[in-house]
């Protein structure tokens, strides 16, 4: 089976899960800018990253445009960010990025990846920055953080990397089972 593994990285986290996927698996590796529908048609089957934008997966568009495309071929879409894996944000992430119908096709994973606000682009760092004030407002009017938020404010002056190898055992075992060695 050709595999490819396709990732929207902006800060890193997903390019390094999306290396360690491909090595695995011993599959092609293309970042989602260079990706064309006509490559697609070489690969057997596929596995999607994208970094997480509020909920938005990056790179879902493309997904979603040629999930039909190929609907029988075996997929896996995994999305990182930096909040704890909880049962909750992963079917909000879901939800939010893929219709009903369109999750029939692939199956989803969350990995952990982190924050480092250095890395944003000019955009993102001016987004981050107004999330950074409002959690900042928050707390000084007094009101309680909750665990992600306080996680969130701390990683802008110390930048946190959740990354790690195991985290991909699931997305591998889902292509292959005879993989065991994840270190």
């Amino acid at each position: 089976m050709k595999t490819l593994v396709v990732y929207w990285s902006k800060t890193g986290f997903v390019k390094k899960y999306a290396e360690w996927i491909a090595e695995k698996l011993e599959a092609d590796l293309i970042s989602g800018k260079e990706i064309k529908l006509d490559k697609l048609k070489e690969y057997d089957q596929f596995v999607f990253g994208g970094s997480l934008y509020a909920v938005g997966i990056n790179g879902s568009d493309f997904m979603k445009k040629n999930l039909k495309e190929i609907a029988d071929k075996r997929i896996a879409i995994f999305a990182t960010g930096a909040s704890p894996a909880r049962t909750e944000i992963i079917a909000e992430i879901r939800s939010e990025n893929f219709s009903s119908e369109e999750q029939q096709y692939f199956k989803f994973f969350y990995l952990r990846g982190g924050f480092n606000f250095e890395n944003l682009g000019f955009k993102d760092m001016i987004l981050m920055k107004m999330m950074k004030w409002q959690l900042k407002r928050k707390k000084k009017k007094g009101e309680e953080l909750s665990e992600d938020e306080a996680g969130m404010l701390a990683a802008f002056d110390q930048p946190v990397d959740f990354t790690d190898r195991k985290n991909i055992k699931e997305i591998v075992d889902y292509f292959d089972n005879s993989n065991t060695n994840y270190g």
